[in-house]
């Protein structure tokens, strides 16, 4: 039995889930006021295991939650700069990509300015399961933690991917095992005058940062940075490239062939994975450079190398490594071991615990990321984030949150045989946006 009953309910309130709620608001407000958005933790963040200080997003602060479909909303980047005071001094930095601080509390600043849409924190989701009437799927019940059940006939699910960890690397003591994702929380509270040993697994934007952080964060570390390939790679970032990341090039990519699409997902590899941002490589050359002409030796590096066992010899950590040139194996031995290795290309767990208990043996979305059911239904479930096979690179991406969440609000909007409100126009008088903080 269901304590509550709304129409919309969004799951995680990350930017893809906060650019539905701002259209939401701006479009439906019938709807918005019928919908809840709900957010694990105590407060909304964005990479906060990866906030550093000096880290700049990838992207420009135009593709914002709402500009690419709205550029005169209130609820834009630039409107968060004039509100909080800072705007003269980001046009003076003369950037267009913002720290990567600014924007997860451009993100906090959009939570705290909704008024339509029910956000509540603290409020983690423990089980979907399907709501069946007569044969036809009608809604979804969701359990919070508390026990709360909310019934929904729309479910919008925006949680994210699941942190990849190699599996070898789940059998050792987790307490010195470390996702990116999970980085400074628990950095912050390891002693700081220990000469710790610490492997940083991967090669790419996330592993050179964790590599570099550590070096500040535990002063007295030996970091070696560990990963498969030859060496670092740039990101492929031509402005060619980057048109490959427009939001009409989702139409394009979504109506190819399936051999099509997964040549463009194969070429366009290095544009978001695998890469560094020259910034961060020119960051970290130099800092192993300083090294060896300090004659320190404290910065290793290890390439061509597979992790081919991990165990638990006391306190340390032990990796067998395999160099993929001759089979050579060495040991590795480690005090830490941090994992810039990203996320799951699989279907998150709760993706395909809903698929399963609908009973759909494949997972699929239509144009407008709506999940594909083989039965009768008058209720429907999106997912977000998820379906870069489908839709393109971008998918996981700040790019298209602004575009995307139109077209799910448009869908839903059709399939409840309604029209969107007209958002309306600002004037010279229109005031800032001033969220509670």
């Amino acid at each position: 039995m269901a304590n509550r009953d709304v129409e919309l309910l969004a799951v995680g309130a990350g930017p893809s889930n906060l650019a539905l709620a701002v259209a939401l608001e701006e479009l439906a407000p019938g709807l918005a006021r019928e919908s809840v958005l709900l957010e694990r933790d105590e407060e909304v963040s964005w990479q906060r295991g990866m906030l550093l200080p000096e880290a700049l997003s990838q992207v420009s602060f135009l593709k914002d939650l709402v500009t690419l479909r709205n550029p005169r909303s209130r609820f834009s980047f630039l409107n968060y700069l004039h509100a909080t005071n800072r705007l003269n001094e980001f046009v003076n930095m003369g950037s267009f990509v913002p720290y990567r601080v600014e924007l997860a509390d451009y993100l906090k600043w959009t939570a705290d300015s909704l008024s339509l849409v029910d956000l509540q924190r603290g409020r983690e989701c423990r089980e979907i399961t399907p709501v069946w009437t007569d044969g036809t799927l009608t809604g979804w019940d969701t359990r919070v933690a508390d026990g709360e059940v909310i019934r929904s006939r729309y479910l919008v699910v925006g949680a994210g991917r699941d942190a990849r960890i190699p599996d070898l690397l789940r059998t050792v003591n987790q307490d010195r095992v470390i996702h990116s994702t999970q980085y400074l929380p628990r950095i912050a509270k390891l002693r700081k005058d220990l000469p710790y040993r610490v492997a940083v697994i991967g090669a790419g934007q996330s592993a050179a940062e964790l590599f570099g952080s550590v070096q500040n964060d535990l002063p007295e570390c030996k970091p070696t940075m560990v990963m498969r390939s030859i060496g670092l790679n740039y990101y492929e970032s031509s402005k060619f490239n980057n048109e490959l990341f427009f939001p009409s090039h989702v139409d394009k990519f979504f109506e190819a062939r399936p051999e099509a699409r997964e040549q463009m997902l194969k070429e366009m590899h290095h544009t978001n994975y695998s890469g560094l941002a020259p910034g961060t490589m020119d960051a970290l050359y130099r800092s192993i450079y300083l090294d060896r002409l300090s004659g320190r030796s404290r910065l290793k590096m290890i390439t061509m190398n597979d992790i081919t066992d991990a165990r638990d010899e006391g306190d340390e950590i032990v990796l067998e490594l395999t160099d993929r040139r001759t089979g050579e194996t060495q040991e590795l031995r480690t005090d830490l071991v941090l994992l810039g290795t990203g996320f799951s290309p699989e279907m998150p767990r709760m993706v395909q615990e809903i698929a399963k208990s609908i009973g759909l043996s494949e997972i699929k979305v239509t144009r407008d990321y709506r999940l594909e059911i083989d039965q009768p239904a008058t209720a429907a479930v999106y997912l977000q984030g998820v379906n870069e096979a489908t839709h393109g690179i971008a998918d996981s991406l700040l790019s298209v949150l602004a575009p995307r969440a139109n077209d799910i609000l448009q869908d839903i909007l059709a399939h409840r045989g309604e029209n969107p409100s007209v958002p309306p126009q600002p004037t010279s008088e229109t005031a800032p946006i001033v969220a509670t903080r």
